[in-house]
Parts: C-alpha cells; sequence; structure tokens
C-alpha cells in the first residue's frame, strides 16, 4: 500500500488500513512519504487498529502540532514575492537551494511516535532524498549536476528486491531534474527515524540530518508506483487530487526540478489493484488538520491547531472517518475498476501545501 504525501490530514492513512485490515486486505508493506510516514510508524509500532486510532488523536500528537513554531524566515510579504518568483520561472532548479536556514516552521524536537507494542504485523519502507550538497555550494548555479539521490528506508528483505534499481525519477520522460539515477537503500535506519527524515518538506522544514547526513523529505518521490511494483505482488493506491497551481507546482520545478502535475497524471493512470479516491479531501476535510493564518498586520505566517483538544480530537476522528469509508468504497468496487473522479469544488481555497 502507498502512503504518498498525505501532508496534515495523514489520518486518512489509519482508517484505510483499519478498512483494509478489517475486510482481510490489509497490505504485508507500507510504501510512505512525507506524512504519509507519520501513519506508516504508527501502523508499525501499534499493532492493534483502535490503539493506531487513538495514538492518532492523544495528548502527545496534539502537543507536537501545538509545538510547531515559525522562523524568521516566515514572514508573509517576503514569502509570497519568493513565492511568485518560482511562480513566474520556468526553470528547472536552476540554483542550489538552500534547504538548511531558509525554511518556515521549526519542528519539535520530541517525535509523535508511540514506543513500539507487540510484534510489528507490517513493514515499512520510507522515501527520503539524500542530499549531494552542503551550505557551502548553495546559491551557486545547477546545470547538470544532481543534487538528490532518492533513498528508500526499508528493511534487508526490501532492500533485497529493490537492488540494482535504478530512481523512478531518472527515466528520460521526466526531463532535466536534480535527481540521481543511482536508487539507495539503508536498511539501518530506525522506522521513527525514518519517517522524521520523510516529512523534511522544502520551503517548510529544513532538511533533516541523520548521523552525518542531509536529507530531503518523502516530498522528492510522493508517488513511487514504480518502487511498489518491485515491492508486492498486488498494489494498493489512492486516486489523489491535483496539485495548487500558486505554490506546490513552483515549488517542485524551483527545487526538484520535477513537473508534478506530469508525475501525478502518470500515478493516476499507472495500474493498480485497488485504487483508493481521496481526490475531495481538501474539500470534504478543508479544515480538519493544521490551519496557516496570513497576519498581515505581523508580516507572518503563522500555524495554527484548533482551539481545544477537544477540537483536535474531532478532526483526527474525522480524517480517520475519512480514510475509512474511502477505503471501504474502494472494497466494493469490482477488481482494477477506476474509482469515478470526484468533482471539487472550484470555489474553493487552493491549497497551501507542498504535498496534493
Amino acid at each position: 500500500m502507498v502512503l504518498g504525501g498525505g501532508g496534515f490530514r495523514f489520518g486518512i492513512y489509519i482508517g484505510m488500513y483499519a478498512a483494509l485490515r478489517q475486510a482481510g486486505k490489509a497490505p504485508d508493506v507500507l510504501l510512505a512519504s512525507c506524512g504519509g510516514a507519520i501513519a506508516a510508524a504508527i501502523i508499525h509500532n501499534l499493532p492493534d487498529p483502535d490503539a493506531q486510532r487513538a495514538w492518532l488523536s492523544s495528548e502527545t500528537m496534539y502537543q507536537f502540532w501545538c509545538g510547531l513554531r515559525s522562523t524568521e524566515h516566515a514572514a508573509l510579504r517576503g514569502t509570497l514575492l519568493r513565492a511568485a518568483k518560482r511562480k513566474l520561472s520556468s526553470a528547472r532548479a536552476p540554483v542550489i537551494p538552500d534547504l538548511f536556514h531558509d525554511y518556515l516552521f521549526e519542528i519539535p524536537p520530541q517525535l509523535p511516535f508511540p514506543p513500539a507494542a507487540g510484534a510489528p504485523q507490517v513493514d515499512v519502507a520510507i522515501i527520503g532524498g539524500k542530499l549531494l550538497f552542503g551550505p557551502e555550494d548553495v546559491g551557486q548555479p545547477r546545470g547538470q549536476r544532481k543534487l538528490y539521490a532518492e533513498t528508500i528506508f526499508c528493511n534487508q528483505r526490501a532492500a533485497a528486491a529493490l537492488q540494482g534499481m535504478d530512481s523512478p525519477l531518472a527515466d528520460a520522460r521526466w526531463g532535466e531534474h536534480a535527481i540521481a539515477r543511482e536508487l539507495l537503500t539503508d536498511d539501518s535506519v530506525p522506522v521513527t527515524e525514518a519517517a522524521r527524515i520523510s516529512i523534511a518538506d522544502m520551503i517548510y522544514f529544513r532538511s533533516a540530518r541523520y548521523r552525518s547526513d542531509e536529507y530531503i523529505g518523502g516530498v522528492l518521490d510522493l508517488f513511487p508506483v514504480e518502487i511498489a511494483r518491485r515491492l508486492g505482488r498486488e498494489i494498493i493506491m489512492e486516486f489523489k487530487e491535483a496539485f495548487d497551481q500558486v505554490f506546490s507546482i513552483p515549488a517542485w520545478r524551483a527545487v526538484l526540478g520535477v513537473d508534478g502535475n506530469a508525475r501525478l497524471r502518470y500515478a493516476n493512470s499507472h495500474l493498480a489493484d485497488m485504487r483508493i479516491d481521496s481526490s475531495d479531501v481538501s474539500v470534504v476535510l478543508e479544515k480538519q488538520q493544521l490551519q496557516q493564518k496570513l497576519d498581515w498586520r505581523r508580516n507572518r505566517i503563522e500555524l495554527h491547531m484548533p482551539p481545544s483538544y477537544e477540537i483536535f480530537v474531532q478532526h483526527m476522528n474525522d480524517q480517520w472517518q475519512y480514510g475509512y469509508d474511502r477505503a471501504r468504497e474502494a472494497l466494493a468496487r469490482p477488481a482494477l475498476q477506476q474509482p469515478p473522479v470526484r468533482r471539487a469544488n472550484r470555489h474553493s481555497k487552493p491549497l497551501r501545501s507542498i504535498e496534493p
């Protein structure tokens, strides 16, 4: 099962997994990136679906999100100006980006992962991207240089299955991007550390340092359909909504050199054995996540949690229920039948997120 992205709505994956397990269709492997990696770590450490759901709305999770803080770079006007420059430029990762200092929010040091309770019932593979440059290279023209090595944090069995495979993004169809051909695997990183690496989204958060290396998060490859095919005989994937054109697509192009729309279209059309339709998630769950507040008077961008723990619990329950219901819909459809496309409200506010 591919848990591709999810952003701050990663609770939908906990619900999806519960529905699949209830139906006797629980996946053997979770292939996760970005927000999906948080869900994968929770599922891995807590085999019981009721415990997974409880942790999703726990005080620990609430305090973690409340601990997110804006940095000095979260000035509203400067952020919007940089976004406008990315929007107006068609260049693919023209310069080496500053992923060490230029980011909007600080992640609390205490991560929201439960201690392991019993033997895991699912294997986990988590996506990140090893940086092939250092702070001293920031601002230099990239030219043809590759800046990231796609890395899969997984167990030895999965690493063996991926041995000799190139990064899916090495294919010429994806153009002159900044991702190296070689696909790396690492079976020495704990699941929770790998999840921490995977949520290190460009622009939002600092690159993640682990041991002596720096990593960008799973945003490097939110739709790892080719890797999924190497890891499993049957694939469960979402049918995902489009990226917003103002922030997300230009950010992918400027930092990674990848056409996010083209990659999404490929993933949504790639053959899957079960397709779970989440294409209306930003409409149905518009409020059930962290909200970005634009404070013009203070010239700041802030992340705002629900005003009370009780409202947070309701939001997390809404996320879980959405994922559960969508997975149940998918289970009821004949195998290989594509889900109907859900039409999002054209008047809804565009997402302010790197992930769809």
